[in-house]
C-alpha cells in the first residue's frame, strides 16, 4: 500500500479550487520535507503539476532526516522535484530564489522532543530565523508551523481556544523546549514582518492525523492503531478523561495553504476541527464502532519517557480562519479514522 492515499492526494488538489493556479511557474521551499505534513505538500505539488498546472511548480525538498523513517526514506522520482540532505539550523542558500517557504521542520512527537530537546528547540528558533533570512532575501511568503501548545493547559474559560488567548505554559516544564520554542518562532515572525516586511504567516495546528504517519510516531492514534492491530491493548495514560479534538489530514493541508496564500503576515490561525472535543475513553469506543475493530484497553501511569505537564482539554476557536479565509474542516472523525485505519492495516504490518 503507499505511502498516502491517492484518493486523499486527489480530494486535496480538487479542494483548492482556483487557488492551485497560484503556485504556477512557482519556487516552493519545504523544510522537514520528509516528515508527515511535508510528504502531503510535496505529493500535492507534484499532483498539480500532473494534472491542474500547465507551468509546473518547482519543489525543493529539505529534511535532516532525523525522524523522517521508512516513511521519508523513498524520495519521489520527479523532474520539479529537488531534495538536500540539509540540517536546517544551519543556513541554506538555494541556487535562486523561492517564491514560498513551507517551514514544516520540527520535532513534534512530545517521546521525541523529549529525547531531543536541543534539536527541538533550535529548529523552530535558529532554523526558523534561517528560513526568515531566505524569504527576506527572497521576497518569498512562509508559513510557520507554530502548535496548539503554545496554549498549554487552558482554562474553562478559554476552551475552545481563540487566538487572542495567552496561553497557561511553564518555561521550565518537560514541554517547554517545544512549547517555548513554537512561542519564540511566532515572535520571530512578527518582527521579521514589521522590521523587515516579509511576509510570515503563522498556523496552530490541532492534533492532525491521518495516513503517512510513522508507526513509532508515539502520538495517540499511530500508537493507538499499532497496538488494536498487533492484538495489543492500548494504554490510556493518566485517567483518560482529557479530551481533544481530531483534524484529518486533508482538512489541515487544505487550511495551511490557506493561510499560506491568503493569510495575514504576522498574524497566527488555529487549523484543526472544533467538533467533536473528545475524552480519550470516548476515542477508543468511537475507533471500534467506526472500524469494526475489537479494541482493548487499559489506563495507566504516565511512562517516565513521556513528558509530565499534559493539557486536560484541547479544542479550537477557527472563527477567524472561517472568516478571513473561507476554511471549514470537512471530514468528520469516523470518516477519517476509517480511512486512517485501513491504511494502517496495510502500513503497519
Amino acid at each position: 500500500m503507499g505511502f498516502l492515499l491517492d484518493s486523499d492526494i486527489d480530494e486535496l488538489c480538487s479542494s483548492l479550487g482556483e487557488s492551485a493556479r497560484d503556485f504556477a511557474g512557482r519556487r516552493i521551499l519545504i523544510t522537514g520535507a520528509r516528515g508527515f505534513l511535508g510528504r502531503y505538500f510535496t505529493d500535492v505539488f507534484l499532483r498539480l503539476n500532473a494534472k491542474v498546472l500547465k507551468d509546473p511548480c518547482e519543489v525543493i525538498a529539505l529534511d535532516n532526516m532525523i525522524t523522517a523513517g521508512q516513511l521519508g526514506a523513498d524520495l519521489p522520482k520527479d523532474r520539479s522535484f529537488a531534495f538536500v540532505n540539509h540540517d536546517i539550523i544551519k543556513p541554506f542558500y538555494p541556487e535562486r530564489p523561492v517564491d514560498f517557504v513551507l517551514h514544516a521542520a520540527g520535532i513534534a512527537s512530545p517521546y521525541y522532543y523529549r529525547k531531543w530537546p536541543l534539536e527541538t528547540l533550535e529548529v523552530a528558533t535558529t532554523g526558523l530565523k534561517n528560513m526568515l533570512e531566505l524569504a527576506k532575501a527572497s521576497g518569498a511568503r512562509l508559513l510557520f508551523f507554530s502548535s496548539s501548545e503554545i496554549y498549554g493547559d487552558p482554562d474553562a474559560a478559554h476552551v475552545p481556544t481563540k487566538e487572542s488567548y495567552n496561553g497557561n505554559v511553564s518555561s521550565l516544564g518537560a514541554r517547554a523546549c517545544y512549547d517555548e520554542s513554537k512561542r519564540l518562532g511566532e515572535t520571530l515572525i512578527r518582527i521579521y514582518h514589521e522590521k523587515f516586511g516579509v511576509k510570515g504567516m503563522i498556523v496552530r495546528p490541532f492534533n492532525v492525523y491521518g495516513p503517512g504517519m510513522q508507526k513509532l510516531d508515539y502520538r495517540v492514534l499511530p500508537n493507538f492503531a499499532a497496538k488494536i492491530l498487533a492484538n495489543e491493548a492500548v494504554t490510556l495514560y493518566g485517567t483518560g478523561k482529557q479530551t481533544r479534538t481530531f483534524c484529518y489530514v486533508t482538512d489541515a493541508i487544505r487550511g495551511f495553504l490557506q493561510v499560506l496564500l491568503k493569510g495575514e503576515p504576522g498574524e497566527p490561525y488555529n487549523i484543526g476541527n472544533p467538533s467533536p472535543e473528545i475524552s480519550m475513553v470516548d476515542l477508543v469506543k468511537t475507533i471500534q464502532t467506526s472500524t469494526n475493530l475489537t479494541v482493548k484497553a487499559n489506563i495507566a501511569e504516565h511512562p517516565d519517557s513521556y513528558p509530565a505537564d499534559e493539557p486536560q482539554r484541547r479544542c479550537p476557536d477557527i472563527t477567524k480562519a472561517r472568516i478571513q479565509l473561507g476554511y471549514e474542516p470537512k471530514v468528520a472523525l469516523d470518516e477519517g479514522l476509517r480511512r486512517f485505519f485501513d491504511w494502517a492495516q496495510g502500513a503497519y504490518k
